[in-house]
């Protein structure tokens, strides 16, 4: 595998919390010590309001893209991208630098597959839009349009638009990403989830 070095990149590129930094810059508190204790977008916004979370979101997504942009431009090797993009999010969710405490993966998921193909933030976006709308649910609305991206590739793949390793990035990256959400999950079930707009500070 060419330029087999970007991996380690990318999970070093993954391990920059952006959540961590703005939320101690703006408030001057460790965005982990409050609500679900992690460092993604929905905790950013439960912590430090709409402006923080949005910027958190183009930066935790921007991580996503630029590596998986650079594997491609480097190589035509796909599993290189699969891996480099999967390689981003493990570095999201187990950063490095902030002692393996980091986020869920969501933004960052959707920046790796959008690099992968731009289609799959539409994919992503119209299943997450109406079920958070419906259900104020964010968590809800995350796992399922992981779900959709990864039956999307899937799809893709099967007719021969994208090759195998990319199905491999959007089970692994997937199946991690859904993992991340066990105890929302159970929370839904039970009834006890924070719905969106919900403060914790």
């Amino acid at each position: 595998m060419d330029y087999w070095w970007l991996i380690p990149i990318a999970y070093g590129a993954g391990s920059a919390q952006w959540g961590l930094v703005v939320v101690r810059l703006l408030r001057g508190v460790d965005v982990r010590d409050y609500g679900s204790g992690k460092t993604g977008v929905t905790n950013v916004l439960r912590a430090a309001g709409w402006p923080a979370a949005a910027g958190v979101l183009i930066a935790d997504a921007g991580k996503g893209v630029l590596p998986v942009v650079a594997a491609r431009l480097l190589s035509d090797d796909p599993w290189l991208h699969a891996s480099v993009a999967f390689g981003v999010i493990v570095g999201h969710i187990l950063p490095l630098f902030s002692g393996f405490r980091g986020g869920r993966g969501i933004a960052t998921g959707v920046g790796t597959a959008s690099a992968l193909d731009p289609w799959m933030a539409l994919v992503g976006l119209g299943v997450f839009l109406p079920v958070v709308g419906i259900s104020r649910y964010v968590s809800l609305g995350s796992v399922l349009s992981v779900a959709a991206v990864v039956i999307a590739f899937a799809v893709t793949i099967a007719t021969g638009v994208h090759p195998t390793p990319y199905l491999w990035y959007a089970i692994g990256g997937g199946v991690t990403i859904i993992w991340m959400h066990r105890e929302n999950i159970q929370r839904i079930v039970q009834g006890t989830e924070r719905k969106l707009g919900q403060r914790v500070m």
